[in-house]
């Protein structure tokens, strides 16, 4: 073996090493081989004391994996470390060289945006070293999260009963619940509209009245509305005509974060959904005759794109719409841009969604689709409206009714699926004109207050306010959820749309950490915080004295609220402890809520469910336990007697239609949370499921890191 080639996923592997031939070999690292330890002070991994020197191992399920890359490391002339190309990938590859005995100074590092031959073999070309800045960036950062978490998560669970606190998602927290606030605080006012229907040789127009005299019309109550309707006569004038065209540039292409805002909302894709989609088409899908990524590196914030691409799109633009439909290639960048990659592109135009459907899941093809066609609309030309306004003059009313037409479709003649104008036309008068009143009508309103959440909109909220990475949106998301924060459901029956509540846990945990910490969890200090994380990367910032200057500041006020947090206390059930007679309380374990003795640890009585029959082996009540697998039965003399029963599941049921991604036969099953779902009978080779309107998952487990 000549080069050893280390990548993260293994699905990436086995593309590149065809890509790349016999002299190579190409296997994983499965993402991150170490972490910060859990012992030591306070669990933290970090010697604070001594310059913030953080004490790394190598995670336990990563054991096997690093022992095997040391033995193909020793016996190969050259290795070389291809893991992602952002902060997180970079650090990878400098915990695979520490852990490998490799030279940090070595040209060893391999950067490819794009999982194709071209671009793989480019990047093997042209090597470069670890980019020692960004692994320090990343570093500061996991300390960070580290000290943040653990001591806010630690001081949360003991006065509170919170799981969990966070440098970002304390922040998402509190920004659901100060819109709930807000919401809850809003006082709608009154007011109302008028309009007005005019006729002119049977073309009618509904006009709605936007003025009185000079002033804008605003009509506060009925009795105003009445006394304005009175005085509206049986004709009116066109007094002017409006007529113009009115352009619309094409939307840029994906970056992380528009991705996952329009996924969410054109396709009802989770953020989490979107990014495991997306990482599935980066990595590589079997075409028959090769495996190939379909799209460029997902974890990007730069609407930039290669000046091949570019080239290749306006040929295909030209060829196949014609020349008119040809655009013009921009790039719009936030000031807090990295534009350290391209935006989210398809790899390779030849690849037409259609043509590589049926190579593709359901869900893939939809996400790829979107981002095809993004990308090939980004570089079409405007489209161009003809709008319409006609104002018709009643005495000092002036009542308005606008339209508009599409007369050059532009970028639309590829995007219009996924963009919702419509065309409302209005027919051609002149003004002078007179028109003759049909009827008139009246509505009473009220002022709206602010909107709750959706998904895309909290993470476009994040963006805005720099808030954490596009990158980490998703797991952010994730995390609030499912330690009962905040729920993502929707806001009655006849919805479709779901937004996030905040629980009643979630406005505990935030109103203590508002009351202690709100210099610190707050949207401009979580966002200073990356910014100077990026002036770590960029060599302008000492990571140390970052750290030592922001330890200065938190410190104080965790032992602050360990002094002064009111500890909550638990909910008594109402019942009697049948062991020592004190209260019965309501606990939260790590598998959902219980019933237990207020004495604990004196007394660790628990209130069971039994079965109803005897332990076979000694002879004890039978009852119900739940474990992180689901409900089953065991021995109430546990620990000394350890007699487990399962609890048999029930049998799928088929529902009497076929898979839409693989045409196998659909099954409705029972879940380990005792909802219901409907699944492919194909699993595991199939993973399509349906959700069944009203079957919700309880949110009270501990998921697997």
């Amino acid at each position: 073996m000549k080069n050893l080639v280390i990548v993260e996923s293994p699905s990436k592997s086995k593309t590149i090493e065809k890509y790349l031939g016999n002299d190579y070999k190409v296997v994983s690292s499965k993402g991150h081989i170490r972490d910060l330890a859990t012992k030591g002070k306070e669990g933290l991994g970090v010697d604070i004391d001594n310059g913030f020197k953080p004490n790394y191992v190598v995670s336990k399920d990563k054991k096997d994996t690093v022992k095997e890359l040391k033995q193909l490391a020793a016996k190969a002339n050259n290795v070389l470390l291809a893991t992602d190309p952002d902060r997180e990938g970079e650090a990878i590859s400098w915990h695979l060289a520490d852990e490998l005995g490799l030279d940090i100074n070595d040209v060893n590092r391999v950067v490819f945006n794009e999982i194709t031959k071209k671009a793989i073999l480019k990047a093997m070309d042209n090597p470069r070293k670890i980019d020692m800045d960004l692994v320090r960036s990343q570093e500061t950062r996991r300390i960070l999260d580290r000290i943040i978490g653990f001591k806010l998560s630690n001081l949360l669970k003991r006065k509170i009963k919170s799981k969990s606190a966070g440098r970002v998602q304390s922040v998402a927290l509190r920004m659901i619940c100060d819109r709930e606030n807000e919401i809850e605080n809003f006082i709608p006012e009154e007011y109302w509209t008028i309009k007005a229907n005019y006729s002119k040789d049977k073309n009618e127009l509904e006009t709605i009245l936007s003025k009185i005299g000079a002033k804008k019309a605003e009509i506060k109550n009925e009795e105003e509305a009445n006394k304005i309707l009175k005085t509206i006569s049986n004709e009116a004038i066109i007094d002017e005509v409006a007529e113009k065209k009115k352009k619309r540039a094409a939307y840029l292409p994906f970056i992380t974060s528009t991705l996952q805002q329009e996924a969410s909302s054109k396709l009802g894709f989770s953020s989490k959904k979107t990014m495991t989609i997306a990482q599935g088409l980066y990595e590589g899908v079997d075409l028959g005759n090769e495996t190939v990524g379909l799209i460029t590196y997902m974890r990007t914030d730069s609407t930039r794109l290669s000046d091949e691409f570019v080239t290749n799109a306006f040929s295909k633009i030209e060829n196949e719409y014609g020349k008119e439909y040809k655009g013009f290639y921009r790039v719009k960048n936030d000031e807090s841009s990295q534009d350290a990659h391209e935006a989210i592109r398809p790899t390779s135009l030849a690849n037409e969604p259609e043509k590589i459907k049926s190579f593709l899941t359901n869900d893939q093809y939809k996400l790829y689709r979107f981002i095809y066609y993004r990308a090939l609309a980004s570089l079409m030309s405007e489209a161009v409206n003809n709008t319409l306004t006609y104002s018709i003059v009643d005495k000092d009313l002036v009542f308005t009714v606008s339209g508009s037409q599409l007369v050059f479709d532009g970028f639309l003649k590829v995007y219009k699926e996924y963009d919702s104008s419509k065309d409302t036309l209005l027919p051609k008068l002149n003004k002078g004109d007179v028109l003759k009143l049909i009827k008139t009508d009246k509505e009473q309103h009220f002022t709206e207050g602010p909107s709750r959440y959706t998904e895309a909109k909290l993470i476009k909220a994040l963006e805005e306010e720099g808030v954490g990475r596009p990158s980490t949106y998703a797991s952010t998301i994730d995390t609030i959820i499912s330690r009962n924060y905040v729920e993502l459901k929707k806001a009655s029956d006849n919805s479709k749309t779901k937004y996030f509540f905040p629980t009643e846990q979630g406005r505990l945990t935030d109103e203590k950490l508002k009351e202690f910490f709100s210099s610190v969890i707050n949207t401009k200090y979580t966002a200073k915080m990356e910014d100077g994380l990026d002036k770590i990367a960029e060599a302008k910032e000492d990571n140390v004295k970052y750290l030592s200057d922001f330890y200065k500041d938190f410190q104080p006020l965790v032992d602050e609220a360990y002094a002064n947090m009111e500890k909550k206390q638990d909910e008594k059930s109402g019942n009697k402890c049948p062991k020592c007679g004190g209260d019965l309380v309501y606990k939260e374990g790590r598998y959902g809520k219980f019933e237990a003795c207020s004495n604990y640890p004196n007394c660790s009585y628990i209130v069971t469910e039994e079965v109803g029959r005897n332990c076979p082996d000694c002879g004890s009540p039978l009852i119900y336990r739940t474990g992180r697998f689901g409900k089953f039965i065991s021995c109430s003399n546990y620990p000394t007697c350890k007699y487990i029963e399962k609890i048999e599941k029930e049998k799928p049921e088929e529902i009497g239609r076929n898979c839409p991604d693989c045409g196998s036969p659909l099954l409705k099953r029972k879940s380990r949370y005792g909802t219901y779902f409907i699944g492919c009978s194909a699993y595991p080779k199939c993973k399509y499921v349906e959700k069944i309107e009203g079957e919700t998952p309880k949110r009270n487990y501990k998921k697997k890191k």
